[in-house]
């Protein structure tokens, strides 16, 4: 079945620790994105507020850093209580060096794909990588369409995990909603990253619609 890394960008901003509390036991982890108002128009999520946040819940943090330096901003994100991290492969120069860094703190590593971006950018880096993330609107946009290339992008990683006997995780990001994440299933992902989907909806109902597909 496919599981749920809930977007707490969705929540309602006021409430967050009660909205939490509320999908909780409808969400495998949580997903926070941060921006850096440089990498995209938009501010999100801080150190300070995960730490707050670290406090109503057991259940995982995934950290997307839609920054412009992303190794700046692990060790922060790590003692606010992220246990995982995740960066956009494009804003840096050396995404090995990223990714041994979140390893190294313990911590779960992916790197998410732009809609424009091929899978060959990974090739180097598969051994390093416990979440892939593959982006399926332009990054920083909320409420758009999945580009339509997303199923067969996530098709040909989850081949090429297969082959390696890899355990990485495919997430798909963006344009999750009800008539996207059947062809996101049917795909192979492990992951969907609802936002709307799980705090506009009836949770309940929801989960019990993602476990007939």
């Amino acid at each position: 079945m496919l599981k749920c890394s809930t977007s707490l960008w969705s929540a309602d901003l006021a409430n967050l620790g009660a909205e939490i509390r509320r999908v909780e036991p409808f969400s495998e982890r949580f997903h926070i994105d941060v921006a850096d108002g440089h990498y995209v128009h938009n501010l999100l999520f801080f150190p300070d507020q995960v730490k707050a946040m670290r406090s109503h819940t057991k259940t995982p943090f995934e950290v997307h850093l839609m920054v412009t330096d992303p190794m700046s901003w692990i060790e922060p994100f790590v003692e606010a209580g992220a246990d995982g991290i995740m960066f956009c492969f494009d804003a840096v120069s050396n995404p090995g060096e990223v990714l041994q860094k979140i390893r190294a703190a313990g911590k779960q590593a992916g790197v998410s794909l732009l809609i424009t971006e091929s899978l060959d950018l990974v090739e180097p880096y598969w051994e390093l990588l416990d979440v892939l993330t593959i982006v399926g609107t332009a990054m920083g946009i909320k409420g758009a369409s999945m580009d339509a290339s997303v199923p067969g992008k996530i098709r040909q990683a989850k081949q090429i995990i297969k082959d390696r006997g890899l355990r990485t995780e495919v997430e798909a990001d963006g344009g999750i909603r009800r008539e996207t994440v059947p062809l996101l299933k049917a795909a192979g992902a492990d992951f969907i990253v609802p936002g709307s989907l799980m705090f506009k909806e009836n949770p309940v109902e929801m989960r019990a619609w993602l476990a007939s597909l």
